[in-house]
């Protein structure tokens, strides 16, 4: 599946998320390669239908707590529109 963000972080800001469930991205097995890999490939068609080709895009996915997983299903985000910094997080 692939949705916009309900809170955007972005101009655009959109998820995919598989259908088979996998709680974050450290309980990978194996035979989750080719999904992961299949969600990143979808990703990256619905940025460049959304006019991120040139400009580029943030694709991320959060793993846990410490890292702002909020939901306990993988998922990647994408986010572009605008120039990004780096890091995304703030100093401690």
């Amino acid at each position: 599946f692939a949705f916009y963000d309900i809170a955007p972080q972005a101009p655009v800001h959109f998820l995919v998320v598989p259908k088979r469930h996998i709680a974050t991205i450290m309980d990978m097995k194996p035979e989750d390669c080719e999904l992961v890999g299949k969600m990143l490939y979808r990703a990256q068609l619905i940025a460049k239908d959304l006019g991120l080709e040139e400009g580029g895009a943030r694709f991320v996915f959060n793993c846990k707590a410490d890292a702002g997983q909020t939901v306990f299903h993988i998922h990647l985000h994408v986010v572009g529109g605008q120039e990004m910094g780096w890091p995304p997080f703030p100093a401690v």
